[in-house]
């Protein structure tokens, strides 16, 4: 059996990926997957899979902070609704969110990713062209809430399903990846919105109608393909031969439970519900969220309150979501680098944390709006490598695919509570220096160290108790073994 484990013995990073082909002493070579090259398999894997997803989430992004781009267009003159009342509607997507985390990942468990996935797509596809033709302040509140149920599985339910193709220490680049779409879709908010706003009038429509109806209808278009382009999992997967998927499940079989015939049990949901290591990966993502959504839900709002036109605010909000987007890929791939997590969550909470000083330390935005709009660039580039990293502590380090299916689906509601209350902080009689929603954001950001400092801590530890009972981090064929116990199991190393 080759070693594909995460770490040596001693608590080491694993030697980098070469191209050596996986060896049997089986004369069934196809069984085992001889001649197939891991780099070349890995491309081939990146390609197939990682496009289609991040398209998604661009989509699912783009669809819950538009909203942010339609209110500087007249949204809600339009609609007749009051600051306060705008903010409750964003509160309500992310209630609808929270409650419906965990059954949807539930339902990934005992479906499938390529009519799950495309399926949920398609629902809030349908919920976001309805937002361009509502008509009064029930009809926001209705979209806003089922736009949340229908957008809350596939985040979740894409780190689950990554888990499935990749090995450990390959996961959390990959999950990296896919959620800088997350900051890429806020600069293609600002492109978009920009020019269809310029159809005000057509069909007798407001520019932000527009915004909600053509990303709608784009949604839905790139939905009805994902029936096509998502797959399953490697066993089912068409896109590989017969050598490839025996190597894939090789190569999983030593490293995780990927390959396990696990069914469902409410046991294992009790696992993960039970586990303390569980409520810090959400606690991690809760301090998060907070700075996070408020910055894609107010950024246009913030701008424009330094002075700017609406559409000059719709394009100033492009430079920094683009900055923000190369700096996860950059933060992603130190962290894959150097197999580690936590200092670079530090690191670019630190940052984060630099831009809200400055924000805050602004006494006169308006006078000197060009020193904010600076601290938005810091923000920006330090919340969502912070957040992407956080988002793959589960994918990495919880065994037992119900257990980590529901594990990350718990991150995504404890996280997104902090959205709730974020959503609250920003009223328009505190533009435009915004000190209560800046300060809570500033809060949250420490409160962010004091997390992942605490997860490092408990993970090192836990990985040195194991080490002390003289058991290696060498597993065997956790695939095949009956006995092996996920993440509790003294053989597993935590990612840290």
């Amino acid at each position: 059996m080759v070693d594909l484990s995460e770490k040596t013995p001693s608590g080491a990073p694993p030697p980098p990926y070469n191209n050596t082909v996986l060896e049997s002493s089986s004369d069934d070579n196809a069984d085992f997957g001889e001649g197939v090259n891991e780099k070349s398999l890995l491309r081939k894997l990146d390609y197939k899979l990682l496009p289609g997803l991040c398209l998604l989430y661009l989509l699912s992004f783009l669809d819950r902070s538009n909203v942010a781009n339609a209110r500087i267009e007249g949204l809600a003159t339009d609609l007749g609704i009051t600051g306060n009342q705008y903010l409750t509607g964003l509160t309500l997507y992310f209630i609808g969110y929270v409650i419906f985390e965990v059954p949807c990942n539930i339902i990934l468990k005992r479906w499938t990713p390529n009519l799950w996935l495309p399926t949920l797509t398609l629902g809030w596809g349908i919920v976001s062209t309805l937002m361009g033709v509502t008509q009064n302040l029930s009809g926001f509140f209705a979209v806003r809430f089922f736009l949340g149920v229908a957008e809350s599985g596939l985040f979740p339910g894409v780190c689950y399903f990554l888990s499935m193709w990749y090995k450990r220490r390959e996961r959390q680049y990959r999950i990296a990846l896919f959620f800088s779409a997350a900051s890429l879709a806020g600069a293609f908010g600002g492109i978009l919105a920009f020019g269809i706003a310029k159809m005000k009038g057509v069909g007798g429509y407001n520019g932000w109608r527009w915004i909600f109806i053509i990303e709608g209808l784009l949604t839905i278009v790139i939905a009805i393909a994902g029936y096509w382009f998502i797959h399953n999992y490697p066993d089912t997967a068409k896109f590989l031969n017969p050598k490839e998927r025996a190597f894939i499940q090789a190569r999983l079989a030593s490293d995780s439970d990927a390959t396990r015939n696990e069914a469902f049990t409410w046991a294992n949901v009790s696992n993960a519900l039970k586990d303390p290591k569980c409520w810090l990966y959400g606690l991690a993502f809760h301090t998060m969220s907070l700075p996070l959504y408020t910055l894609s839900l107010f950024l246009p709002s913030i701008i424009r309150s330094l002075g700017y036109t609406s559409a000059t605010a719709q394009l100033m909000t492009i430079p920094p979501y683009a900055l923000a987007t190369i700096f996860t890929v950059i933060w992603a791939h130190l962290s894959e680098r150097f197999h580690r997590r936590a200092p670079f969550a530090l690191g670019s909470t630190t940052i984060a944390i630099i831009g809200y000083i400055i924000l805050i330390a602004n006494e006169s935005p308006t006078k000197r709006p060009g020193v904010s709009y600076v601290g938005t660039f810091f923000a920006a580039c330090g919340i969502y490598p912070s957040t992407a990293l956080s988002l793959s502590w589960p994918a990495n380090n919880v065994s037992g695919q119900t257990k980590r299916a529901v594990a990350t689906a718990m991150q995504i509601s404890i996280g997104n509570l902090g959205a709730v209350l974020g959503t609250q902080l920003y009223r328009p009689n505190t533009a435009p220096r915004y000190l209560l929603g800046h300060g809570f954001a500033l809060g949250y950001l420490f409160l962010n160290l004091v997390v992942n400092g605490t997860i490092w801590l408990v993970l090192s530890r836990e990985n040195k108790r194991r080490d002390d009972l003289g058991e290696t981090a060498r597993f065997e064929d956790v695939g095949a073994d009956e006995d092996w116990k996920g993440d509790d199991d003294v053989r597993w190393r935590f990612s840290t």
